[in-house]
């Protein structure tokens, strides 16, 4: 049975890696071989069957040529002991570097594009390493348009799976609690979150804010939540590698992110019938899973006061939340691990 490598810098925990790990814990189980290769870092955030066999072929990103030459040689090395596998690559350098390293080596490449295209600093050597895929995987229609002709006549959308672990609904009164699950970086915009709940809980007392994740912005918005005198009322909460059951019974899910492909834990939330609030970002990662107002509500990128009122008025409206709530929680089926799994593999020819 043929091998389906996945290639990407680490499993540290976000969104990609979080899809990786679902679809390869999958994919085991349906008998293929899978190897997940990593190239800058050996950390998995996320729980892998333990049939799921993980390559290192580099400990950092970047770095030095010399580094840079070790990991293709490197990489190079397991696709000649590997001939014959199909490459998933899923990040831009991941597919630039099986280029690479694949070359005259038989395979076959599918690539996922998992962030707004137009965000990527070297579009030409990106699209050149995608020309040499089978498949062009996006998560959105409107990413297409993004890409030359020659990508967009081999592109197809699939969007991100709901695990299947998700919990059924919470059902009974939440807590008072308004949570954000995303790395802390300038992309997810928590700054805009916190300056619109400061606002909002000056009429929700009762209310906190708890962030979930990690990253380069951690003291930087300690500090910007102390100066609006609500450091009692957001509560950073790190990484959590079973973030559902942190988030189940909340009042409400936001995401205020400037640009996204698409956000598992805004996907996962719907799927629990967590109210849902997002920004709609450019590539419309969020309004594919949205109906604004009916399963969900969109908030113009950037836009605090927009952001507020959001919060507000599912705070306000209980009846309003259950609708959302309801409405969110179909999206479990329409977008169930099998069912994503089954496209990957179809666009695939597998």
């Amino acid at each position: 049975m043929i091998k389906i490598v996945f290639v990407l810098p680490d499993m540290a925990g976000g969104g990609t890696e979080r899809v990786v790990a679902l679809l390869s814990n999958e994919f085991v189980k349906r008998g293929f071989p899978v190897t997940i290769l990593l190239f800058a870092g050996s950390h998995t955030e996320y729980p892998l069957d333990k049939r799921v066999e993980v390559i290192v072929a580099g400990e950092t990103s970047g770095g030095k040529i010399s580094v840079r030459l070790k990991r293709l040689k490197a990489m190079r090395r397991f696709y000649k002991e590997n001939k014959g596998c199909y490459i998933f690559a899923f990040s831009a350098m991941g597919a630039v570097f099986s280029a690479l390293a694949a070359f005259g080596i038989p395979h076959r490449m599918l690539v996922s594009e998992r962030n707004d295209p137009s965000r990527y600093e070297h579009g030409t050597v990106r699209n050149l390493a995608y020309l040499k895929a089978e498949k062009l995987i996006l998560q959105t229609e409107e990413m297409r348009r993004l890409f030359p002709d020659k990508l967009q006549k081999r592109a197809v959308v699939i969007p991100n799976p709901v695990s299947s672990d998700i919990p059924k609904p919470f059902r009974g009164e939440r807590k008072k609690r308004v949570v954000s699950v995303a790395r802390l970086q300038p992309q997810k915009n928590q700054k805009l979150l916190i300056d619109a709940f400061a606002d909002f809980v000056r009429q929700h007392q009762d209310y906190e804010l708890h962030i979930f994740g990690v990253g380069e912005l951690e003291e930087e918005l300690r500090r910007q939540a102390a100066r609006l005198g609500i450091e009692d009322k957001v509560i950073f909460r790190g990484f959590s590698s079973n973030v559902k059951q942190e988030i189940w019974d909340s009042a409400i899910f936001v995401l205020s992110s400037d640009y996204e492909g698409i956000s598992n834990s805004m996907i996962e939330a719907l799927a629990m019938g967590v109210p849902v609030i997002s920004t709609d970002c450019p590539v419309g990662g969020s309004r594919a899973y949205i109906k604004n107002g009916i399963s969900g509500i969109l908030t113009p990128v950037g836009d605090k006061e927009a952001l507020t009122k959001a919060m507000m008025k599912v705070a306000d409206s209980p009846q309003f939340a259950e609708i959302l709530s309801q409405n969110g929680a179909k999206i479990k089926e329409t977008y169930s691990l099998s069912r994503i799994a089954d496209r990957f593999l179809e666009e695939a020819g597998i």
